[in-house]
Order: structure tokens, then C-alpha cells, then sequence
């Protein structure tokens, strides 16, 4: 493993024709953007985690059974400031900067005090999601950088804010067959009661006469308010079906405060998510037209879960699949420090992290007030998963294990 992270790219600027091995089919035509870590240091310094190296937008164009390949560093605030100061002076997920290292820790910190919420890196390394015909880098903070999807230049960052009332936003959006996009954000301070927030961006949305964003046709489909507000449930994805949006509200969470007051302690923002073993998983089923949540209280044991894998409806059921892990541990497994150890060392340091855990949950949708206590309501006969009443008409879920992973070093993200 030592000879794969943790080394920086490199840009190919201009299109390249990539080697074939066997034959793509004709009829394959289009581009694929991908989005990643590409960048690790910067001068004499080094980022701490995978998830902090700057973004890299990288292409694989299709046309008549070839393959074009391209490459470039997404142009972010984040990057220009780092290059220029030939050092890394942003902060990322788990890597605390400061821009100027003759200031004490109280001068340093006095701003971000004044504001909750610190203000976050532009860093866009997850996803490319497409508003109208609109493309961005994306992660999970308030801004977003559009890109041209066909030379990969940056053309600018956005901030959600301008547009919705968003302080985070998911990477990881869905699209319907009419070209819309769904997605959703977080609503933690200064948007008035903090709540989780479901938005839509219309697939007509864009205006390229007048150069308007897409975003400006936000819709807002609901607001689901925090079971804590000083720690509301982190989220990396959510599902979607023809009807359907689930949300899965999970016992991994955000500390506001310890967030607020991270460059004070001098820690890194990884560290302002705990995991409460001891809470539940509350599952959230809200209907994609008019925007109301189904009555029934769905919950399960604690998990922790960061991508969705399918979601459907089938003969009066919502099932989903997910990845889940019994605990927070997958983060740390991403630190450079635990990577760069030789393959057999880090196994064998790292079997008490969470294994990856292919799960399929089944919520009946037409639990009655009167419906049997402690029976199981999922009637589909090919999943062992359990749904029972409680006797307070809550719904404990229990789901069908797809697969288990068979080893730590299996661990994606």
C-alpha cells in the first residue's frame, strides 16, 4: 500500500487516446466524469487524510469504440490559495490549517468564534452533480464549483446559500426520467430552526441565453427538523424511488459546538463526528410530490451508514439497500499514516475496524393504528427482513443481510 496514496497527480490537460483491450461497443457513445483526491501536498506540507487531497476532475470520452482521456485540477479558491502560498493553508475534513502560523491560537480563532458555522473549504473532491445543464464539483459544504464538462476548466463557485437555505449539502444527488435533480442539504444556524432540508432543481432550469445558474429555480420539497439540534445525524446519501425519498437519520453525528469551536482546540473537523452507540436509527419515508412524510415511525438499531445502493416500491412496500458499519471506525482507516503501513501490518492493526455490511431494509406503508402488535408486517416472500409494530405504533425494522464484508481491507467509501 505504500507505493499507492498519498502521491500527487499529475494534469493531462489535452485529450489522450487511451489503449484498448478488446473491443466497446459501438453504440456506447457520451462522456464520463469522475471526481477525486489528486493533490496531497503542497510545497513542504502534506495533507493527513485521503479525503483531503485537492480535487482532480478527470474525463473518459466514448466515440465510435474509442476512448479519449483528459485530466485537470479543479481551480477552487481552495486550490489557488494553497498554490500560491506554496504551503497548505485550508483546512480540510482531516487536516487543521492556519493561513498565517505568527498568529497565537486566540487571534486565530476569534473569527471563526463569532460565527458557529465555520466558513468551509470549496475543495469539491466527491462527485460532478448536474443542475439543468448546469455541471459541479461537489462535496458536502456549501459551495460548489461549475465546471465545463467538456475541457474541464472551472468556471466559477457557487454558494447553495445564495439559493436555499443550506449550510451542508449531500454530493450525492438523484435524478428522475424528466431530467430533474434531487438532493438534499443541512440547515444548522442563522436559516431559523435547524432542520434537514429536501430540495429539487428542475431539468429545464437552465438559461444559457442569459448565463442564469439552474440553482435559481430551487425547489424546496420538505424540512424534516433535527431530533438534536446542537447534533443533528450526519448523512452522506439518500434513496429514492418513483414516489419516494428516504432519509436515513442515523446515530452518527455532527457536534456544533465542538465544529464551532474545532480551531480553538486545534482539531480537525473529522473529529467533530461522534457516534452514539446507545441511540436509534430513524428511518424517514417523505412522499416526492407533496412533500409530507408518511405517518408511521420506522426505526432500527444503531448503524452507520454513508452510501445508498438501490431503492424501490414493491406491492405496498419501500425496500432499500444499504452499506451499513457498526460504528464511526471507517474514517480513521483514511488517515495517511494508517494507509502508508505494508499490506499484512495494516490487516492485521486494523481488524477491530467495522466491517462493511450489505443490508436491505422493507418498510410496510400500510401499518393502521389498529394493525397487529409483534407481527411481522413485510409480506414479500423473497427477504428475511422484519418490520413489527410496537405497542406504540412505532415500526422497529429489522434487515435482510445481502452480504457481509469478509475483511477490514475490504472497506470502500
Amino acid at each position: 500500500m505504500q507505493g499507492i496514496f498519498g502521491k500527487n497527480g499529475s494534469e493531462t490537460p489535452e485529450p489522450v487516446t487511451a489503449p484498448v483491450t478488446g473491443s466497446i461497443p459501438s453504440w456506447l457513445q457520451g462522456t464520463l466524469l469522475r471526481n477525486g483526491p489528486g493533490l496531497f501536498s503542497v510545497g513542504g506540507t502534506k495533507y493527513n487524510h485521503w479525503f483531503d487531497g485537492m480535487s482532480q476532475i478527470h474525463s473518459f470520452t466514448f466515440r465510435d469504440g474509442e476512448v479519449t482521456y483528459r485530466s485537470k485540477f479543479l481551480k477552487s479558491d481552495t486550490y489557488k490559495r494553497n498554490v500560491k502560498a506554496n504551503r497548505i493553508i485550508v483546512t480540510e475534513f482531516g487536516t487543521m490549517a492556519y493561513p498565517d502560523p505568527c498568529k497565537n491560537i486566540f487571534s486565530r480563532t476569534f473569527t471563526h468564534l463569532c460565527n458557529i458555522i465555520p466558513d468551509f473549504t470549496d475543495n469539491n473532491l466527491i462527485n460532478i452533480i448536474r443542475y439543468g445543464q448546469d455541471y459541479y464539483a461537489s462535496s458536502e459544504i456549501n459551495y460548489i464549483n461549475q465546471i465545463d464538462p467538456v475541457t474541464l476548466d472551472t468556471v466559477g463557485r457557487t454558494n447553495y446559500r445564495n439559493h436555499i437555505a443550506l449550510n451542508l449539502a449531500t454530493a450525492h444527488p438523484h435524478y428522475d426520467d424528466k431530467g430533474n435533480t434531487y438532493n438534499m442539504g443541512t440547515a444548522i444556524l442563522g436559516f431559523g430552526s435547524p432542520k434537514f432540508v429536501i430540495f429539487k432543481v428542475p431539468g429545464d432550469a437552465s438559461d444559457k441565453d442569459s448565463q442564469k445558474p439552474a440553482l435559481r429555480k430551487v425547489q424546496k420539497i420538505c424540512a424534516i427538523p433535527f431530533r438534536s439540534s446542537l447534533c443533528p445525524s450526519y448523512f452522506h446519501s439518500f434513496g429514492m424511488t418513483d414516489n419516494y425519498i428516504v432519509f436515513v437519520e442515523q446515530p452518527f453525528k455532527l457536534d456544533i459546538i465542538k465544529l464551532g469551536t474545532a480551531y480553538f482546540r486545534e482539531d480537525n473537523w473529522g473529529n467533530c463526528l461522534k457516534f452514539d452507540k446507545d441511540d436509534i436509527t430513524l428511518f424517514h419515508i417523505i412522499d416526492r410530490k407533496t412533500g409530507k412524510e408518511v405517518g408511521t415511525r420506522f426505526y432500527s438499531d444503531a448503524l452507520v451508514v454513508f452510501h445508498h445502493i438501490n431503492a424501490y416500491e414493491e406491492d405496498g412496500h419501500v425496500v432499500f439497500d444499504l452499506v451499513s458499519y457498526k460504528d464511526s471506525s471507517l474514517y480513521n482507516m483514511f488517515y495517511f499514516k494508517n494507509l502508508m503501513q505494508e499490506a499484512n501490518g495494516f490487516i492485521q492493526s486494523h481488524e477491530d475496524f467495522s466491517r462493511p455490511t450489505c443490508q436491505r431494509f422493507v418498510l410496510p406503508l400500510n401499518v393502521q393504528k389498529d394493525s397487529a402488535r409483534e407481527t411481522n408486517l413485510v409480506t414479500l416472500t423473497d427477504t428475511s427482513a422484519q418490520a413489527v409494530v410496537q405497542e406504540d405504533g412505532s415500526v422497529y425494522c429489522q434487515p435482510d443481510t445481502i452480504f457481509r464484508g469478509l475483511s477490514s481491507s475490504l472497506l470502500t467509501c
